[in-house]
């Protein structure tokens, strides 16, 4: 795992500068703390820092081809390279090093920029084609390996993170208004914005072209669950059969390694699934990481220690409390370089630090609620079809919401009063958009009341809706875990995940995002997703035997911390500080009077405010990084 960058000048004149070159690479020195390198040719430059996974003696970036006409720099792994790379020495290509980055250089000769269907892996990756002057940028097909672009004047820069982009001298830090509203309302933002105006993600599963001065973006791969709606029906046995041997064969082939390879453990069922296959696979015994809360309603760690001697696994536990999360609060903007309100940000960076000391390598579970329906909001919007039908309009309008009002506050993890005034939020929306208000924060009746300036509100929840029209499915579950796919775990969970871990420098791989799931997820009918109100119902059934009953029986638990609690506690000081009337006066954007009220309701126990002061908090603390 690594970090890529590289500069392109599109005239052929204009040199690019070695020392902004070094610079925009070095600003991602943590991503690979191995080794760096350059290519340097006239107005093209890129730049690469390596942490050695593979090929540790000889597989330095940039790699070129046979006579230095083609070169690479590429962050990510591709499992299938001993494959590939058989073909095209069949093919007559002819290697210097062992790594799976010449691999893709020669499958790029071979085939283009259709080598991209045949890699199995995580990928970002930039290919220069000297002769013809073109740049071939792409990401793989879930969007596990982030990749920012700019446009310079007569010209691109692009770069693994943001901050890279950010240490080119002419790329401006000017908040783009919409981004800033999509980020208030989904606690990220959606590909392919960014923050800035100006600078791009690109997209998960696309490529983009750059020759003779023109830009050409193009799609590549997509998840198509329409058709799983049009299969013959078969039988329950086939597919548990199904998912079995998808995940003993994806595990096997993201545990291609030179160094020791564990496993995050937080006691779900997506990382027990991973965690059991890893057991029957690897040469030795498996090593599993987890984080213990002292908030009983937090703490998993009883599911992660019985799956662990379940397994069998040599595992690892690092308690995690407030003292904690305020010293990782202190550098939270600069490892947050695009403001993320996910509130496990802050452990799943402990948990990353703690692996990173005893393995280079982790897998995970990340991508099997999006795939399988592990969300709870899924069957909370079949409940919300009933309750719509089945309770008069006057009582849901006036009743319902006087009798919630009047359930006491408790700051538990999913209290019965979070959980029913979140239900309420949004019933008139159309699924998707009600979806996303339920996962995000600020709706737009709150936004307006925000944002001091009425020209900076605009409505987001088409992104939600055009997601789920380009999905092509037509069943609710279907769509609605296209969007899952698309904005929460792409624009959320990933970054999150490749952030706090390339911090740390410590690679994550999912094995339940490789290509041979997301096909098999593809073909798989939603009531196996969800049963009923039960979600994941398949995994539950592949995994009967392999696992504890009571970790099959377990419902979804998010990786999050206790932060309606600690704000009203250790983490008041900070928020007071971040959030205090001097200090949003002198931003601008929001209005001191409406976040002091929240602040006073959440202190006062009258509402649990945490997800709004949140996204408040984590926002100024990027901003005091990356706006100052």
């Amino acid at each position: 795992m690594c970090g890529i960058c590289g500069v392109l000048h599109f005239d052929p004149g204009t040199p690019v500068d070695p020392i902004v070159l070094a610079r925009i690479t070095r600003s991602m020195t943590h991503r690979g703390p191995d080794e760096e390198g350059f290519y340097l040719g006239g107005s093209v430059g890129l730049g690469h820092r390596r942490l050695a996974i593979l090929d540790l003696l000889s597989g330095r970036q940039p790699i070129h081809n046979e006579d230095e006409t083609v070169w690479i720099v590429f962050n990510g792994e591709i499992y299938n390279a001993p494959e590939l790379r058989r073909d095209l020495e069949g093919n007559g290509h002819r290697f210097y090093t062992q790594s799976d980055t010449e691999v893709i250089v020669h499958a790029y000769e071979q085939y283009g920029p259709d080598c991209l269907g045949r890699l199995n892996g995580i990928f970002a990756l930039a290919v220069w084609e000297k002769e013809r002057r073109r740049l071939f940028l792409a990401r793989d097909r879930a969007g596990v390996k982030p990749l920012y672009y700019a446009d310079l004047p007569g010209g691109v820069a692009f770069g693994s993170e943001l901050k890279a982009i950010l240490a080119h001298p002419a790329v401006e830090r000017r908040l783009d208004p919409v981004s800033l509203n999509q980020y208030l309302s989904y606690e990220y933002v959606p590909s392919p914005r960014t923050i800035f105006q100006g600078v791009s993600k690109l997209s998960p599963g696309h490529c983009l072209t750059i020759e003779k001065g023109r830009c050409r973006l193009e799609r590549y791969w997509d998840l198509r669950l329409e058709k799983s709606e049009r299969l013959p029906v078969r039988s329950t046995a086939d597919y548990v059969d199904g998912f079995r041997n998808t995940l003993d064969r994806a595990v096997r082939l993201e545990l291609l390694s030179d160094v020791p390879v564990g496993v995050m453990l937080s006691g779900g069922l997506d990382s027990s699934a991973v965690a059991a296959a890893m057991v029957r696979s690897y040469s030795g015994r498996v090593r599993s990481f987890s984080i213990t809360f002292d908030d009983p309603s937090f703490d998993e760690s009883q599911y992660a220690r019985m799956v662990s001697r379940h397994l069998g696994t040599e595992h690892h536990e690092l308690p995690f409390d407030s003292r904690t999360a305020l010293g990782i609060l202190e550098n939270l903007g600069e490892s947050m370089d695009e403001p993320n309100a996910d509130s496990s940000w802050i452990p799943t960076m402990l948990l990353s630090r703690f692996a990173s000391g005893h393995v280079k390598v982790a897998l995970s579970g990340d991508g099997g609620d999006e795939l399988f329906g592990g969300y709870p909001t899924l069957p909370a919007h079949l409940l919300a079809k009933y309750y719509q039908s089945l309770v008069p309009a006057p009582i849901r309008r006036r009743v319902i919401p006087w009798l919630v009002d009047r359930l006491p506050v408790s700051m538990d993890y999913l209290s019965l009063d979070f959980k029913l005034r979140r239900f309420l939020t949004g019933q008139s929306e159309a699924p998707e958009v009600r979806h996303h208000i339920w996962m995000g924060s600020f709706t737009e009746e709150r936004r307006r009341a925000l944002l001091r300036d009425p020209a900076n509100v605009v409505g987001v929840e088409e992104v939600a809706t055009a997601h789920a029209e380009a999905s092509g499915a037509s069943h609710l579950v279907n769509r609605i875990l296209y969007c899952d796919l698309k904005l929460f775990l792409e624009g959320c969970v990933l970054p999150k995940v490749d952030r706090t871990s390339m911090a740390c420098s410590l690679e994550v791989r999912p094995p339940l995002l490789n290509h041979l799931f997301l096909e098999y997820a593809g073909n798989l009918p939603h009531h196996l997703k969800l049963r009923g109100l039960t979600g994941k119902y398949l995994m539950r059934r592949a995994l009967e035997g392999f696992l504890p009953s009571a970790i099959l029986k377990r419902g979804k638990k998010g990786f999050n911390m206790p932060m309606g609690k600690w704000l009203l506690g250790p983490l008041r000081p900070l928020a007071e500080e971040f959030l205090s009337e001097r200090r949003l006066e002198r931003g601008g954007l929001f209005d001191p009077g409406y976040v002091r009220g929240l602040w006073k309701e959440h202190l006062a126990g009258i509402r649990d405010n945490r997800k709004m002061l949140w996204t408040l908090l984590a926002f100024e603390l990027w901003r005091e990084r990356w706006m100052h």
